[in-house]
């Protein structure tokens, strides 16, 4: 369509009002049968307070209807806009705004588009807060109705396919999970999952008998050594869920890399996050051969080729995570010593039984991360549309 988008003020094509909260020091105001939707909660259909009939009424707080458009005005969650599932009580860090039917669903898109342009502009206040005066002065460009309801479409079609891969990545997870807790499980409590064709007894071993060594990559200060572009810096914050990020990079001087030549990662080390989240580990695949690390438990060298991914997902169980924590010391921030995991016990089963977990939970965990990847693309797309279709 051709026709030329009019521009109008949010607080022309609306009304609106915003909530507030029950004193907390009147316990006769919670524990109701009404939702209380905080600002955090706007995208979710659930809420962690119910507040009572009493509590309304002597309150600021005020009723939604599933379908309101809620905006987020105050602290970390300013700028977030979603349509209510459910119905429920708003307090004074949401603004609910009400609009003629056909415009909600391209209004909430036009300001989750224009969110981080509106809060550079007028974000107010130490929290960083926005008031309703603010947002009903937001221009808003609307075409036709009809060119409205086609673009609000399109992309509610992208949220739809979003949403159903989320439930099957959702599936997929608590699958391994509960596969993880019956295949691992405590075998002084529960007997462990076992599969046609494997009947030999599990033994149980230390770590140091089942890698030739286990030691610390570096400890100390590496803050120095830090350049814009270098060798890749393996650290805690890259490992989680049994996998190695790029969420946060790190890259040290060649200076410092060739220091640490003897406490190289290499291809098939097992890793394992050694303060603050302790416990989390990782399989050092080949894109990481040679790759220097901080701060992590390293065990080197298996005795064979499975081992490190066996173990890998056997410390992704929570019955493992619990024997770990019991281990950690310190009072502030928690951690492991590497000397404590050397003497730490597994049952293993014999090595083609092994080699047959392992590759059951890789195939898995493949399947999952395709998952997550196809999310992580239907993401982008929606982000597109967003950019190209709001004028």
């Amino acid at each position: 369509m051709n026709v030329k988008w009019e521009q109008r003020k949010l607080g022309e094509i609306s009304t609106s009002f915003s909530g507030g909260t029950p004193s907390v020091k009147n316990k006769s105001y919670y524990g109701g049968k009404i939702p209380f939707i905080r600002s955090a909660e706007i995208h979710k259909d659930k809420t962690e307070l119910f507040i009572t009939e009493n509590g309304l009424k002597n309150s600021s707080a005020k009723l939604i209807k599933k379908g309101t458009l809620l905006y987020a005005l105050y602290g970390a969650t300013s700028g977030e806009v979603d349509v209510s599932n459910i119905d429920g009580a708003i307090n004074q860090a949401i603004m609910a705004i009400f609009l003629q039917k056909d415009n909600v669903s391209f209004i909430k898109y036009y300001l989750e588009k224009n969110k981080y342009k509106i809060i550079a502009k007028y974000l107010q206040g130490g929290q960083g807060n926005l008031s309703a005066s603010i947002i009903k002065s937001v221009h808003i460009n609307l075409p036709f109705t009809e060119e409205q309801l086609k673009i609000s479409n399109l992309i509610k079609k992208v949220e739809s396919l979003i949403s159903l891969q989320q439930r099957k990545l959702d599936l997929l997870k608590q699958f391994k999970k509960g596969l993880l807790q019956k295949m691992f499980a405590d075998k002084s409590k529960f007997p462990i999952l076992r599969f046609e064709g494997f009947h030999n007894e599990w033994e149980q071993r230390k770590l140091k008998n089942v890698y030739q060594k286990i030691g610390n990559a570096f400890v100390g200060t590496a803050s120095p050594y830090y350049v814009d572009a270098g060798h890749f810096y393996l650290e805690s914050n890259n490992i989680k869920n049994g996998q190695i990020n790029r969420n946060h990079e790190v890259f040290i001087n060649n200076s410092f890399y060739q220091k640490q030549s003897n406490k190289l990662l290499h291809t098939g080390d097992l890793v394992m996050v050694q303060s603050g989240h302790v416990g989390d580990t990782a399989v050092i695949t080949q894109e990481y051969n040679n790759s220097a690390a901080h701060a992590l438990i390293v065990f080197r060298n298996p005795k064979d080729k499975f081992l490190s991914d066996y173990l890998n997902f056997y410390f992704q169980n929570t019955s493992a995570k619990n024997k770990i924590n019991i281990l950690a010391i310190g009072n502030t921030i928690r951690h492991v010593l590497a000397s404590d995991m050397s003497r730490f016990s597994v049952y293993f089963p014999n090595k083609d039984e092994r080699k047959y977990i392992s590759n059951l939970l890789l195939k898995l965990q493949y399947t999952i991360t395709l998952q997550q990847s196809k999310i992580s693309q239907l993401t982008i797309l929606k982000k597109y549309l967003l950019q190209k279709l709001f004028i």
